[in-house]
């Protein structure tokens, strides 16, 4: 049952892109200095913990958080820790996307050219599946990645559907813990910010 084992879900830093709200999946951007910084914060509260593995998404941002935290040498690059594919919405923001399509949202409505959160929702289960065989009882695995695959990632070790990742707010730059409460998959700390 791998009870004890904590995922540690790390959000990277600010990116132009975060700041400005446009949906960024294969568009790979650097960190803002602002985002950098706080690669540094995160580095510094993770400072001494020790994990049985590190995992991180391929992406420029993701990878960048990871080195600056200080576990670079440690990071294994998951594929399936990239973004969720925002199809023909890519570089786009929400108020842009609503201008053409009201009310849209992308928990709710189809992703042209892109992923379905359940398709996400499978890519979370493998990482979350890699991370309890990568841990013994009491370990801890740190996944570096992005806001939605890290909600939908959430809302699944939870045993909850895809698009409830929807229910999950998460900043840049913030920490998550999911854990246990005896047999029951819980979270035990939720966006753990900087700022």
């Amino acid at each position: 049952m791998n009870e004890g084992i904590e995922l540690w879900l790390i959000r990277h830093g600010e990116t132009e892109w975060s700041l400005s709200g446009q949906h960024t999946s294969r568009t790979d951007i650097a960190l803002t200095d602002h985002g950098r910084r706080r690669a540094e914060e995160l580095g510094e509260f993770l400072k001494g913990t020790s994990f049985n593995a590190v995992f991180v998404s391929p992406m420029q941002r993701a990878r960048e958080t990871c080195a600056i935290a200080g576990f670079g040498p440690q990071a294994v690059i998951d594929n399936d820790l990239k973004e969720w594919d925002y199809g023909i919405y890519e570089g786009k923001t929400t108020a842009q996307i609503r201008a053409e399509i009201p009310g849209w949202s992308v928990w709710k409505d189809p992703i042209t050219e892109g992923e379905t959160a359940e398709h996400v929702g499978s890519r979370a289960d493998a990482v979350i599946a890699r991370s309890l065989a990568a841990s013994s009882v009491g370990g801890k695995v740190a996944l570096f990645a992005h806001a939605h695959i890290l909600r939908i990632l959430a809302a699944r070790w939870l045993g909850l559907a895809a698009r409830q990742g929807s229910l999950f707010a998460l900043g840049t730059g913030s920490v998550s813990v999911l854990g246990w409460e005896r047999e029951t998959r819980v979270i035990t700390t939720w966006n753990r910010s900087f700022e």
